[in-house]
């Protein structure tokens, strides 16, 4: 009897997904965790395995569909012949796998966390993605204790384990526990509430061309829409000098890239934005409106918004305040390099508390940025740049680094944000308090 294998439950809220592109054809003999289709949800794009090893009987998607969680992707030969086998794809239940040729000599590809956790008998729950990274870091995940949703091991559960089991900051005792993050419900382009005029025909005028958005494109301006809408931005201006700042970075150019790292402004960024935070939690926060409630959240995960061909994406760095400023800069190179390569996880792109864009390799002397909503603000930077500064009545040449920091007029005052980009800029002015744990 054929067996189907529907799109999974892919988590964070998320109700469906655009099929970028299909790995395989009908016919081919694939091998369990190999690559079937290649999918684009609202956060990632990333690759959906094969639950099991087996024959594809039929194919019943195509590139450019979008389809909800629970749909049809692909229908398998079910050798074992037996009737009324429950779809594959919700629970991802696994079997001993027969013998079987990976399609066109591919090797089972990583595994998308996007993929719903699977749990056997005396088996821990975890992603395909979380058992691969398991195993190349030598780790038993029958002795992690996950931390995730129903007690899902996690990928920071694993190298917490690796690197001597120390848990993430959030499950450590003493972090106040809070409801899980709920995702925003995916909303019109238009503002919500509000119903657009229709547009004027501009064939009348001239040629036109309509391109349709991708569901990246779509997702983005829906967040933005939703954000510019239900958030009352205020945007506090904001100048740091980091020529000190500046000078340290130049001289250790070399001896970071001696140790496998490209120093960057960006890693002294998130590390004084981080201890920030701590002194200004007000700022680490997403509101509860229907609560009447400002959730303060004790952990300091900073999404870094990374340019791509496909539009922004903001990957997440988590525990910030924690880390030395090589490993933070390592960190973030990688991350990067997998947005860049449509290789990022969802993992790798939720649960953010704060949110910094620097758009100074782009040049220009400023902009505001819209709030990652549900965060109540975002630090927007742009390029430094050479001025003439009045210091002890002297002209001088110091280095200017422009900030701008949009927030949540709900949740802060101007005053408020005042002080909180004043100690982002306190720090940044003097960078040894940030070389501490160098």
């Amino acid at each position: 009897m054929a067996r189907p294998f529907v799109l999974p439950d892919l988590g964070e809220g998320l109700a469906e997904a655009e099929i970028v592109k299909v790995l395989v054809q009908e016919g081919d003999l694939v091998r369990e965790d190999a690559p079937l289709l290649e999918v684009e949800t609202d956060k990632a794009t990333v690759e959906i395995p094969s639950p099991v090893a087996g024959r594809v009987a039929k194919i019943h998607v195509q590139a450019g569909q979008t389809v909800k969680v629970g749909a049809v992707l692909v229908t398998f030969e079910d050798e074992g012949g037996r009737e009324g086998a429950a779809p594959l794809g919700t629970t991802l239940a696994r079997s001993a796998p027969p013998a079987a040729h990976t399609v066109g000599g591919r090797q089972p590809a990583a595994a998308a966390t996007a993929v719903a956790p699977t749990r056997e008998a005396g088996r821990a729950a975890a992603t395909p993605a979380t058992r691969r990274l398991a195993r190349e870091l030598d780790v038993d995940l029958q002795i992690v204790r996950g931390t995730g949703s129903g007690g899902r091991v996690t990928d920071d559960d694993v190298r917490s384990a690796a690197a001597g089991g120390r848990p993430p900051a959030s499950a450590r005792p003493g972090a106040e526990r809070v409801a899980p993050e709920q995702p925003a419900v995916a909303k019109p382009l238009a503002p919500v509430g509000v119903e657009p005029p229709a547009l004027p025909r501009f064939e009348q005028w001239g040629p036109v061309e309509r391109q349709p958005l991708s569901h990246l494109r779509r997702t983005i301006a829906e967040r933005m829409a939703l954000s510019a809408t239900l958030i009352p931005h205020v945007t506090h201006f904001d100048r740091a000098d980091i020529t000190e700042l500046d000078a340290i970075i130049r001289r250790n150019v070399e001896p970071a890239r001696e140790r496998g790292v490209t120093l960057t402004l960006t890693s002294f960024l998130l590390k004084a934005a981080a201890l920030a935070l701590h002194e200004h939690p007000q700022f680490n926060a997403s509101l509860d409106p229907a609560a009447g409630e400002l959730i303060l959240k004790r952990y300091y995960h900073l999404g870094v918004a990374v340019a791509t061909d496909r539009g922004l994406i903001v990957p997440v760095i988590r525990d910030v305040d924690g880390k030395p400023l090589l490993e933070l800069q390592r960190e973030l190179a990688a991350l990067a390099q997998r947005v860049r390569d449509g290789k990022a996880t969802l993992e790798d792109l939720r649960g953010g508390t704060f949110t910094i864009t620097n758009i100074g390799a782009l040049g220009g002397t400023g902009a505001i940025p819209i709030i990652n909503y549900p965060e109540v603000a975002i630090l927007g930077v742009a390029r430094a740049r050479e001025e003439p500064v009045v210091r002890e009545g002297h002209i001088v040449p110091r280095v200017l680094l422009p900030l701008s920091l949009a927030f949540d007029h709900r949740v802060a005052d101007g005053a408020d944000a005042a002080r909180f980009a004043a100690a982002i800029v306190r720090r940044l002015e003097r960078p040894e308090q940030l070389l501490l744990d160098w």
